[in-house]
Protein backbone atom coordinates (compact mmCIF):
# COMPACT_ATOMS: atom_id res chain seq x y z
CA UNK A 1 0.00 0.00 0.00
CA UNK A 2 2.92 2.51 1.10
CA UNK A 3 4.83 1.80 -2.76
CA UNK A 4 1.37 2.22 -4.17
CA UNK A 5 1.03 5.74 -2.57
CA UNK A 6 4.29 6.75 -3.24
CA UNK A 7 3.80 5.67 -7.29
CA UNK A 8 1.02 7.36 -7.17
CA UNK A 9 2.41 10.42 -5.23
CA UNK A 10 4.74 10.69 -7.97
CA UNK A 11 2.49 10.48 -11.10
CA UNK A 12 0.83 13.51 -9.76
CA UNK A 13 3.91 15.08 -9.56
CA UNK A 14 4.68 15.21 -13.24
CA UNK A 15 3.00 17.32 -15.57
CA UNK A 16 -0.52 16.29 -17.35
CA UNK A 17 -1.29 16.78 -20.62
CA UNK A 18 -3.77 16.14 -23.16
CA UNK A 19 -3.73 15.38 -26.57
CA UNK A 20 -5.05 13.79 -29.85
CA UNK A 21 -2.84 11.30 -32.09
CA UNK A 22 -3.06 8.22 -34.21
CA UNK A 23 -0.99 5.57 -32.58
CA UNK A 24 1.96 4.09 -35.11
CA UNK A 25 2.72 0.90 -33.24
CA UNK A 26 2.92 -0.89 -30.16
CA UNK A 27 5.75 -2.76 -28.07
CA UNK A 28 4.98 -5.45 -25.21
CA UNK A 29 7.05 -4.28 -22.02
CA UNK A 30 7.23 -6.68 -19.14
CA UNK A 31 4.32 -9.07 -18.69
CA UNK A 32 1.67 -6.25 -18.52
CA UNK A 33 2.50 -3.18 -20.28
CA UNK A 34 2.91 -1.78 -23.94
CA UNK A 35 5.36 1.35 -24.99
CA UNK A 36 2.99 2.70 -27.22
CA UNK A 37 4.00 5.32 -29.80
CA UNK A 38 1.63 8.25 -30.82
CA UNK A 39 1.91 11.18 -33.43
CA UNK A 40 -0.17 13.70 -31.72
CA UNK A 41 -1.46 17.09 -33.06
CA UNK A 42 0.49 19.14 -31.13
CA UNK A 43 3.83 17.01 -29.14
CA UNK A 44 4.71 15.56 -32.53
CA UNK A 45 5.60 11.83 -31.72
CA UNK A 46 5.23 10.69 -28.29
CA UNK A 47 6.24 7.28 -26.83
CA UNK A 48 4.11 6.66 -23.82
CA UNK A 49 4.14 3.44 -21.36
CA UNK A 50 0.45 2.27 -21.14
CA UNK A 51 0.17 0.51 -17.68
CA UNK A 52 -1.83 -3.16 -18.00
CA UNK A 53 -2.85 -2.64 -21.23
CA UNK A 54 -2.31 -6.49 -22.02
CA UNK A 55 -4.48 -7.78 -18.91
CA UNK A 56 -8.05 -8.60 -19.39
CA UNK A 57 -9.34 -6.03 -16.53
CA UNK A 58 -7.18 -3.21 -18.58
CA UNK A 59 -9.29 0.38 -18.70
CA UNK A 60 -7.48 0.76 -21.82
CA UNK A 61 -8.85 -2.19 -23.78
CA UNK A 62 -8.33 -2.23 -27.59
CA UNK A 63 -7.68 2.05 -27.69
CA UNK A 64 -4.14 1.92 -28.39
CA UNK A 65 -3.95 -0.47 -31.42
CA UNK A 66 -2.07 0.62 -34.48
CA UNK A 67 -3.91 3.19 -36.69
CA UNK A 68 -6.41 4.31 -33.77
CA UNK A 69 -7.04 8.15 -33.80
CA UNK A 70 -7.63 8.33 -29.94
CA UNK A 71 -7.75 11.25 -27.25
CA UNK A 72 -5.33 11.16 -24.50
CA UNK A 73 -4.44 12.06 -21.04
CA UNK A 74 -0.59 11.82 -20.74
CA UNK A 75 1.85 12.46 -17.92
CA UNK A 76 4.91 14.06 -19.45
CA UNK A 77 7.82 11.44 -18.09
CA UNK A 78 11.21 12.78 -16.76
CA UNK A 79 13.11 10.07 -19.29
CA UNK A 80 12.47 8.96 -22.66
CA UNK A 81 8.88 7.87 -21.76
CA UNK A 82 6.13 9.33 -20.55
CA UNK A 83 2.68 7.79 -19.53
CA UNK A 84 -0.47 7.18 -20.75
CA UNK A 85 -3.47 8.21 -18.02
CA UNK A 86 -6.16 7.93 -20.05
CA UNK A 87 -7.56 7.34 -23.90
CA UNK A 88 -10.56 7.34 -25.41
CA UNK A 89 -11.16 6.68 -29.47
CA UNK A 90 -11.80 9.10 -31.83
CA UNK A 91 -11.85 6.97 -34.74
CA UNK A 92 -11.18 3.26 -34.59
CA UNK A 93 -11.33 3.30 -38.32
CA UNK A 94 -12.55 -0.53 -38.55
CA UNK A 95 -12.78 -1.21 -42.33
CA UNK A 96 -8.89 -0.58 -42.16
CA UNK A 97 -8.37 -3.75 -39.75
CA UNK A 98 -10.88 -5.78 -41.94
CA UNK A 99 -9.00 -6.37 -45.27
CA UNK A 100 -5.28 -6.88 -45.58
CA UNK A 101 -4.82 -4.52 -48.46
CA UNK A 102 -6.29 -1.50 -46.76
CA UNK A 103 -4.27 -2.51 -43.74
CA UNK A 104 -0.94 -2.89 -45.42
CA UNK A 105 -1.31 0.44 -47.08
CA UNK A 106 -1.70 2.22 -43.74
CA UNK A 107 0.73 -0.03 -42.25
CA UNK A 108 2.97 1.80 -44.52
CA UNK A 109 2.05 5.27 -43.50
CA UNK A 110 2.27 4.56 -40.23
CA UNK A 111 5.82 3.08 -40.56
CA UNK A 112 7.04 6.50 -42.85
CA UNK A 113 5.15 8.74 -40.69
CA UNK A 114 7.19 6.89 -37.68
CA UNK A 115 10.10 7.30 -39.52
CA UNK A 116 10.30 10.60 -40.29
CA UNK A 117 8.65 12.29 -37.30
CA UNK A 118 11.06 13.60 -34.45
CA UNK A 119 9.59 13.08 -30.51
CA UNK A 120 8.09 15.96 -28.89
CA UNK A 121 8.50 18.36 -32.35
CA UNK A 122 4.78 19.49 -33.18
CA UNK A 123 4.27 18.63 -37.28
CA UNK A 124 0.72 19.92 -37.52
CA UNK A 125 1.06 19.04 -40.99
CA UNK A 126 2.52 15.63 -40.97
CA UNK A 127 -0.46 14.51 -38.07
CA UNK A 128 -3.26 15.76 -40.77
CA UNK A 129 -1.62 14.55 -43.66
CA UNK A 130 -1.64 11.13 -41.46
CA UNK A 131 -4.99 11.58 -40.76
CA UNK A 132 -6.07 12.27 -44.24
CA UNK A 133 -4.31 8.95 -45.58
CA UNK A 134 -6.04 7.01 -43.07
CA UNK A 135 -9.72 8.78 -43.56
CA UNK A 136 -9.39 7.84 -47.34
CA UNK A 137 -8.43 3.59 -46.51
CA UNK A 138 -11.57 4.13 -44.79
CA UNK A 139 -13.86 4.86 -47.30
CA UNK A 140 -12.10 2.09 -49.04
CA UNK A 141 -11.08 2.68 -52.59
CA UNK A 142 -10.59 0.67 -55.40
CA UNK A 143 -6.34 0.89 -54.98
CA UNK A 144 -5.52 1.10 -51.13
CA UNK A 145 -1.37 0.69 -52.25
CA UNK A 146 -2.27 3.99 -55.08
CA UNK A 147 -3.54 6.02 -51.71
CA UNK A 148 -0.33 4.76 -49.93
CA UNK A 149 1.93 5.68 -52.41
CA UNK A 150 0.10 8.84 -52.75
CA UNK A 151 1.17 9.23 -49.05
CA UNK A 152 4.62 8.53 -49.56
CA UNK A 153 4.93 11.17 -52.38
CA UNK A 154 3.67 13.83 -50.03
CA UNK A 155 5.30 13.08 -47.22
CA UNK A 156 9.00 13.20 -49.26
CA UNK A 157 7.46 16.82 -50.32
CA UNK A 158 7.02 17.35 -46.46
CA UNK A 159 10.11 16.27 -45.67
CA UNK A 160 12.15 18.62 -48.29
CA UNK A 161 13.14 14.90 -50.21
CA UNK A 162 10.18 15.97 -53.17
CA UNK A 163 11.36 13.92 -56.25
CA UNK A 164 11.91 16.02 -59.56
CA UNK A 165 9.80 14.67 -61.82
CA UNK A 166 9.68 16.98 -64.88
CA UNK A 167 12.79 18.39 -65.55
CA UNK A 168 16.48 17.15 -64.48
CA UNK A 169 16.87 17.64 -60.90
CA UNK A 170 20.68 19.38 -61.81
CA UNK A 171 20.10 21.56 -64.57
CA UNK A 172 16.54 21.46 -65.30
CA UNK A 173 16.71 20.12 -68.63
CA UNK A 174 13.10 18.98 -69.57
CA UNK A 175 12.37 15.49 -71.17
CA UNK A 176 15.48 14.01 -68.62
CA UNK A 177 14.61 10.08 -69.44
CA UNK A 178 17.10 8.97 -66.55
CA UNK A 179 16.31 8.75 -62.90
CA UNK A 180 18.58 8.73 -59.92
CA UNK A 181 17.54 8.63 -56.16
CA UNK A 182 20.83 10.20 -54.87
CA UNK A 183 20.93 13.08 -57.13
CA UNK A 184 16.97 13.68 -56.28
CA UNK A 185 14.79 12.29 -59.38
CA UNK A 186 14.19 12.75 -63.18
CA UNK A 187 18.22 13.88 -64.80
CA UNK A 188 19.20 14.38 -68.39
CA UNK A 189 22.13 12.15 -69.29
CA UNK A 190 24.22 14.91 -69.30
CA UNK A 191 24.03 15.38 -65.26
CA UNK A 192 23.63 11.80 -65.12
CA UNK A 193 25.52 9.84 -61.95
CA UNK A 194 26.73 5.97 -63.17
CA UNK A 195 23.62 4.49 -60.77
CA UNK A 196 21.10 6.53 -62.84
CA UNK A 197 18.95 4.04 -64.85
CA UNK A 198 16.82 4.90 -67.53
CA UNK A 199 12.85 5.78 -66.95
CA UNK A 200 9.91 5.84 -69.19
CA UNK A 201 8.02 9.61 -68.95
CA UNK A 202 4.77 7.07 -68.28
CA UNK A 203 6.16 6.40 -65.01
CA UNK A 204 7.21 9.80 -64.24
CA UNK A 205 3.81 11.11 -65.32
CA UNK A 206 1.99 8.81 -63.13
CA UNK A 207 4.34 9.43 -60.10
CA UNK A 208 3.86 12.96 -60.50
CA UNK A 209 0.00 12.21 -60.71
CA UNK A 210 0.07 10.60 -57.55
CA UNK A 211 1.96 13.18 -55.82
CA UNK A 212 -0.11 16.00 -56.49
CA UNK A 213 -4.03 14.42 -56.57
CA UNK A 214 -5.91 14.13 -53.68
CA UNK A 215 -6.03 10.33 -51.69
CA UNK A 216 -9.54 10.05 -52.83
CA UNK A 217 -8.20 10.59 -56.88
CA UNK A 218 -5.42 8.46 -56.17
CA UNK A 219 -7.13 5.55 -55.07
CA UNK A 220 -9.31 5.55 -58.50
CA UNK A 221 -6.55 5.78 -60.86
CA UNK A 222 -5.96 2.54 -63.17
CA UNK A 223 -2.43 3.26 -64.61
CA UNK A 224 -1.28 0.31 -67.21
CA UNK A 225 0.79 -2.46 -65.26
CA UNK A 226 4.14 -1.81 -66.61
CA UNK A 227 4.01 1.84 -66.05
CA UNK A 228 2.67 1.30 -62.08
CA UNK A 229 5.37 -1.33 -61.53
CA UNK A 230 8.21 0.65 -62.90
CA UNK A 231 6.69 4.13 -61.12
CA UNK A 232 6.47 1.62 -57.86
CA UNK A 233 9.63 0.44 -58.35
CA UNK A 234 11.40 3.89 -58.47
CA UNK A 235 9.11 5.72 -55.30
CA UNK A 236 9.77 2.97 -53.06
CA UNK A 237 13.73 3.00 -54.11
CA UNK A 238 14.16 7.00 -53.57
CA UNK A 239 11.79 6.67 -50.37
CA UNK A 240 14.42 4.05 -48.65
CA UNK A 241 17.16 6.40 -49.87
CA UNK A 242 15.91 9.29 -48.34
CA UNK A 243 14.46 8.02 -45.12
CA UNK A 244 17.88 6.11 -45.14
CA UNK A 245 16.23 3.08 -44.12
CA UNK A 246 14.40 -0.09 -45.35
CA UNK A 247 10.47 0.12 -44.74
CA UNK A 248 9.62 -3.47 -43.72
CA UNK A 249 5.52 -2.64 -45.01
CA UNK A 250 6.35 -1.86 -48.50
CA UNK A 251 6.21 -5.75 -49.47
CA UNK A 252 3.21 -6.28 -47.66
CA UNK A 253 1.83 -3.24 -49.72
CA UNK A 254 2.63 -4.64 -52.98
CA UNK A 255 1.20 -8.47 -51.96
CA UNK A 256 -1.93 -6.63 -50.38
CA UNK A 257 -2.43 -4.61 -53.98
CA UNK A 258 -5.29 -5.33 -56.01
CA UNK A 259 -4.87 -7.08 -59.62
CA UNK A 260 -3.15 -4.10 -61.71
CA UNK A 261 -5.83 -2.27 -63.78
CA UNK A 262 -5.39 -3.04 -68.17
CA UNK A 263 -7.29 0.25 -68.45
CA UNK A 264 -7.22 3.82 -67.55
CA UNK A 265 -9.56 6.75 -67.77
CA UNK A 266 -9.44 8.96 -70.37
CA UNK A 267 -8.90 12.35 -68.31
CA UNK A 268 -5.69 10.65 -66.92
CA UNK A 269 -4.09 8.90 -70.09
CA UNK A 270 -1.45 11.06 -70.18
CA UNK A 271 -0.24 9.49 -66.94
CA UNK A 272 -1.05 6.30 -67.70
CA UNK A 273 0.83 5.50 -70.84
CA UNK A 274 3.98 3.88 -70.98
CA UNK A 275 6.60 5.33 -73.72
CA UNK A 276 9.74 3.26 -73.09
CA UNK A 277 12.85 5.91 -72.97
CA UNK A 278 14.97 6.01 -76.36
Amino acid sequence: MAAAARAGATMRAMPLYKEQGVVLRAAKLGEADKIVTVMTQGSGKVRAVAKGIRKTTSRFGARLEPTTHVSLMLYRGRGALDTVSQAEIISPFLPIRRDLGLLAAAETMLEATDKVAEEHERNVRLFVLLLGGLRALEAVPPDPAAVAESFLLKLLSLSGFHPSLTACAECGRPDPGLFSAGQGGAVCPGCAAPDAEPVSTGALALLSVLGGSGFAEAGALAPEPAVRREARRLLFGFAEYHLERRMKSLPLLVRGSPPLARTCPTSIRSACRSTSPS
